[in-house]
């Protein structure tokens, strides 16, 4: 089939190598995105008006879209900012620090717990949570700092949000942009995931051990005061002091609530945003009930400050997305919604045009695909958000995919987990000050020990999709 590219095509083209050139230097690709989104409207609407009233209606587009994702995480922090505050985070994960004896426990300990918690709170509510409570039990059993980071670090931002398989915001994001159901990004995701998963944190304790034998280890200490992570403003009003009985009842029904959350999923079927609405509806009763108990006749004002804490993250969060997945919607159905005309009549979209040109005079075949899209991947990444530059993984895979006529699933997969171990907080700095702030190490310290592991983990998962496409 013959796609006749258009000046739409190549303008669209070269604003995506453009953002791409960007995101190498570090910076911040917004305004390009707003720009494009406008150069596209003119060459498709050929007046003023119809481009202008694009930028705003491919923000609408991009936040309807969006805004299944921005809710549930904003709900979930506000339901973690309770918890932290009346001390039931620390009965939840209480009865797990018994088994870190060792060093070598406590790591692996902190990084599966980190990894069970932020895959139900996201991680950076998920640090916050127990980063508190098991720092002091890693660093009795003579576990350093900056060890325990990793451990958070990895497992957390790297395994459980590169999946993000019970809360479901980068497969949702990943799999709109790219075309196709969530559940089939999910289920591409599983082996990239558990390969770049299991490579990345054997090596990370590996060169751990093995400096700290040869004496080189350096924990990168810079605080003996450690807060707790940016997952909200100050603390709401003064809560009363739960006793330990009540707080043991509440702890476990929450783990119940959720693992019966899981439960339905599996016994009803529930994907996408069916499964994150289980989730987020569950949140929100948690986050009231516990708010009743802990404020008392405060009750009812303080369950919406909360909640406000939530949002105010949320959107602080997606804000720089928005614009971003605006301009990277365009490459798909966005673009006959918002603009109406423009391409030719038999076009299948911008992407799927430059996809089907593409296979017809570039010889692409399944390795050049995968190392693109790793590349491409971790150059979005390199914002320090993860979540701002997965929206283009989307149509970039989808294009491959058309090349090379397979693997529009596992290219999808492997571009989010690509972007989200890069730029969703184990590799810049800017994105690591959750875990590091808790732990009091340097953000700049534990990406430095991140770096090897992380790049040999991409390199490996690369040649695992390779056969996978």
């Amino acid at each position: 089939m013959d796609i006749q590219l258009t000046s739409l095509h190549w303008v669209y083209l070269a604003f995506i190598v453009f953002i791409l050139a960007l995101l190498v230097r570090r910076r911040d690709t917004t305004l390009i995105c707003v720009v494009g989104i406008f150069t596209i409207g003119v060459i498709a609407t050929e007046t003023l008006s119809g481009s202008v009233s694009g930028i705003f209606n491919s923000f609408i587009y991009a936040t309807k879209e969006l805004l299944g994702t921005i809710f549930i995480i904003s709900i979930i922090v506000a339901m973690s900012r309770v918890l932290i505050i009346t001390g039931i985070n620390e009965m939840m994960v209480a009865p797990l620090t018994r088994f870190m004896r060792t060093p070598t426990m406590a790591f692996w300990g902190i990084g599966l717990i980190m990894l069970v918690t932020s895959l139900f709170f996201w991680p950076s509510p998920g640090v916050a949570l127990i980063g508190a409570v098991l720092l002091p039990v890693a660093a009795r059993v003579g576990l350093p700092a900056l060890g325990a980071a990793m451990a958070m670090n990895l497992f957390g931002h790297g395994i459980a949000l590169s999946g993000d398989y019970i809360i479901q915001g980068a497969p949702k994001l990943t799999a709109d942009a790219a075309g196709l159901p969530v559940s089939r990004v999910m289920e591409a995701s599983v082996p990239l995931v558990i390969v770049m998963g299991l490579v990345t944190t054997v090596l990370a304790f590996w060169f751990m051990r093995r400096d700290m034998k040869r004496g080189t280890w350096r924990d990168g200490l810079v605080a003996a005061d450690r807060g707790t992570s940016d997952i909200g403003g100050s603390s709401s009003g003064i809560a009363v002091v739960l006793s330990a009985s009540l707080k043991k009842t509440l702890a476990i029904a929450i783990g119940l609530a959720f693992i019966a959350d899981v439960i339905a999923m599996f016994a009803l079927d529930l994907q996408g945003g069916d499964a994150t609405a289980l989730i987020g509806g569950t949140a929100v009763i948690i986050l009231m009930i516990v708010t009743l108990i802990a404020h008392r006749n405060k009750g009812l004002e303080e369950t919406t400050s909360y909640l406000i804490e939530g949002f105010q993250f949320g959107f602080r969060v997606f804000g720089p997305v928005i614009p971003i997945a605006a301009f990277f919607y365009l490459g798909d159905a966005a673009f006959g919604e918002i603009f109406a005309k423009g391409l030719a009549e038999g076009s299948h979209g911008i992407v799927n045009d430059l996809g089907v040109a593409f296979a017809n005079s570039v010889p692409v075949n399944n390795g050049v695909a995968a190392a693109t899209l790793t590349v491409t991947g971790a150059i979005t990444g390199l914002d320090g958000s993860g979540f701002s530059g997965i929206s283009l993984v989307g149509p970039i895979a989808h294009m491959f995919a058309v090349a090379i006529h397979s693997g529009a699933a596992t290219l999808t997969a492997l571009g989010q987990v690509a972007a989200i171990w890069v730029g969703g907080g184990t590799l810049i700095p800017w994105a690591l000050i959750p875990a590091a702030a808790i732990c009091g190490v340097s953000p700049f310290e534990l990406a430095r020990r991140n770096l090897k592991p992380v790049l040999i983990g991409l390199a490996v998962t690369t040649i695992v999709a390779m056969f996978l496409v």
